[in-house]
């Protein structure tokens, strides 16, 4: 029987995505003034309503519990399956350790199955290309760990390039320092962030008003992407359609890529970038995760 494949749902990906591939997702939860919430796919959430609000709510997240790993990871492993877990980036959430805490208890017990957990060292569509590749092995027939090693080798090509209209939301959630926020805000600049190769937040310049934002993350694109012809670029937006229609509409002047997939951000990811994130995520040469 082939092995299966979970994550959680920061790897933003849509319900068709959950159904067609066979994908688990382990439902990440937030909380609105008090209020415990999931949302299991993107379909889910009305982003333009619940972005428009995002300011005037208490929000928050919460690092998973080991025990929502546990229970699907067990009834797999007693299935006798094999279990290929892609989760949320360490540098930005406590997911993928809890993951791992499950694992090693459970492969104690059952230790004629494998359990592979893997860091995504991304978040959103940075994470779900991720997923989505793994199932592209597992349909292919490749076994487990030569799947692993296929997602392993996207991962060092993954390009994760965003802005944000305040950071005052990374800020609060611990992803940014307060320095960087300050900085990041001075007469209206507009941040330029990327995901580094340890899966952490860090800006990387500042531009003046959001056209010029995305006009910089179109050039970072048209300068570091690897053959686009023959690979899916995502986008992820918070509550902004109209930008991401821009974004889109710049990929394809110069170097159009094979497909364009572009979802909203889902709560628990989107309340960390807060109303108006714009993010793309394409792949570059190996290591281009460092430049």
């Amino acid at each position: 029987m082939s092995f299966a494949i979970i994550t959680d749902t920061a790897a933003n990906l849509l319900a068709t995505h959950l159904e067609q591939r066979d994908i688990i997702a382990i439902p990440l939860e937030f909380f609105l003034d008090g209020t415990p919430h999931t949302c299991l796919s993107v379909d889910e959430i009305d982003g333009e309503a619940f972005y428009a609000t995002l300011g005037n709510k208490e929000v928050r997240t919460s690092q998973t519990n080991p025990q929502k790993f546990h229970d699907v990871f067990e009834a797999l492993l007693k299935a006798g399956r094999d279990i290929l877990c892609v989760t949320l980036s360490s540098g930005i959430s406590g997911t993928y350790t809890s993951a791992c805490i499950t694992a090693e208890q459970l492969r104690e017990e059952y230790p004629e199955r494998k359990i592979c957990i893997l860091d995504s060292l991304g978040a959103s569509l940075g994470e779900g290309l991720l997923v989505l590749r793994a199932c592209d092995c597992r349909d292919a027939g490749m076994s487990l760990d030569e799947t692993v090693k296929a997602v392993e080798q996207m991962r060092e090509q993954m390009c994760q390039v965003f802005t944000v209209d305040d950071l005052h939301f990374l800020r609060k959630g611990g992803r940014i320092s307060g320095a960087v926020a300050f900085v990041g805000t001075l007469l209206d600049f507009k941040p330029l962030l990327k995901g580094n190769e340890d899966g952490k937040i860090v800006m990387t310049g500042k531009v003046r008003g959001k056209k010029r934002a995305i006009a910089a993350m179109v050039e970072k694109y048209e300068s570091l992407v690897a053959d686009p012809q023959n690979q899916c670029v995502a986008i992820a937006q918070a509550g902004c359609p109209e930008d991401a229609k821009k974004l889109e509409e710049l990929l394809k002047k110069n170097k159009p890529p094979r497909e364009i997939l572009t979802v909203c951000y889902e709560p628990v990811t989107g309340v960390h970038v807060g109303p108006g994130a714009l993010a793309l995520f394409f792949l570059g040469d190996t290591g281009v995760r460092k430049m």
